[in-house]
Order: structure tokens, then C-alpha cells, then sequence
């Protein structure tokens, strides 16, 4: 058992070597129609500033950029296998300055406060090592009435139970769960300033 759980880890967790390049594409047939259905729940807007938090492959990030095209896209991985192949997949938008793709974690995200406008994750929360600390730090750069959404396919191990008590207990608001056929997503909001 642990053998298999270290596998997957490698593949699909924090890919890495030839197992993590696989996973890598894997990861970017199986998770871009969640990725589609995430980002259109997200209402991306064509000058929207977003971030996407443990972006694998980048197939997300491309359909992002599409999405935004005055806008402007980051994005955080923890692997640095995934940062290549996503690197590899945005190049031309990368060199524009569209898309910037970096390596670290959650806990610790290299960015300003109030920097964006929309925040994402797909099938990475539950590989964070504090929820409720990864939350936060999302909310910290983003913008007042911002909004982030977590989406989650059948196969991601995560449940649904308790994931609008983690939004709502790392202080974001309007935490609601939509299911589908890609999977769950919880979308919240960032509260606005007191008048």
C-alpha cells in the first residue's frame, strides 16, 4: 500500500523524474474539462487578474489566458516538473508578460497583497499542508469582493464535507458547493471593506 501511495505522490501529488512527467499528462487530459467548468463558475472576466494555485500542467492557465486577454495570470506549483511542462504549454504568452508561472507553496505565495481579482485551484487543496493556512494566504492577495473557487473531479480523494466551514473558517464569505458532472466546486468571496 504505501509503495502504491508513493507512487501516486510522485505521479500526481508532487510530481516528479520520468513518473511526474507522466502525471503530467495525465493530469492534463483528466483535468481540463473540471479546469473548463471551474474557470466559466468562476466568471473570468476579459481583464481579470487570476490566480490558480497548484496549476500542474498548465492546461488551466492556457484556457485562463484565453479568457483574460487584457487581464493578467499567475500561478504557484510546488513541483518543478510541473512548472517546465506549464512553462513549455504558455511560452509565447509567458514571453509577453501575460502569464507569470513560479515554484513554491501556498502557505507562502511570492505575490502582493490585493493582487487579483479571481483565485483557483483544481484538485490541489487537499495536498496542502494547512487548508485553512493556504486559504488565508489566498485571501491576502485577493482584492476586496474577489473571488475563489476549488474544484475537485470524482477522483481527487477529497470530499465535500466541511469545505465551505474551511472557506468560511479562513475568513472568506458566501461559501457555497456546486456539484457536476466534472466534479464539486466551492466557490467564496473575499469580504468587502466596511463602508
Amino acid at each position: 500500500m504505501r509503495l502504491t501511495q508513493s507512487l501516486l505522490l510522485r505521479m500526481f501529488g508532487r510530481p516528479r523524474g520520468l513518473l511526474g512527467r507522466l502525471g503530467g499528462v495525465v493530469m492534463a487530459r483528466m483535468n481540463a474539462a473540471c479546469g473548463a467548468w471551474v474557470t466559466d463558475l468562476l466568471e473570468v472576466q476579459s481583464g481579470d487578474t487570476v490566480l490558480e494555485v497548484g496549476f500542474g500542467p498548465g492546461v488551466v492557465i492556457e484556457r485562463l489566458a484565453r479568457l483574460a486577454p487584457a487581464g493578467h495570470i499567475a500561478g504557484i506549483d510546488p513541483s518543478r516538473e510541473m512548472l517546465g511542462q506549464a512553462r513549455a504549454r504558455n511560452e509565447a504568452a509567458i514571453a509577453r508578460g501575460r502569464i507569470d508561472l513560479r515554484h513554491g507553496s501556498v502557505e507562502r505565495l511570492p505575490f502582493e497583497d490585493e493582487s487579483f481579482d479571481k483565485a483557483l485551484a483544481i484538485n490541489s487543496m487537499q495536498l496542502w499542508p494547512g487548508a485553512v493556512a493556504g486559504l488565508r494566504e489566498i485571501r491576502r492577495v485577493l482584492r476586496a469582493g474577489g473571488r475563489v473557487a476549488l474544484g475537485f473531479t470524482p477522483y481527487s480523494g477529497r470530499s465535500k464535507e466541511g469545505l465551505t466551514e474551511i472557506l468560511t473558517g479562513a475568513g472568506l464569505a458566501e461559501a457555497r458547493l456546486i456539484e457536476g458532472d466534472e466534479g464539486f466546486c466551492a466557490l467564496a468571496t473575499k469580504p468587502s471593506r466596511p463602508g
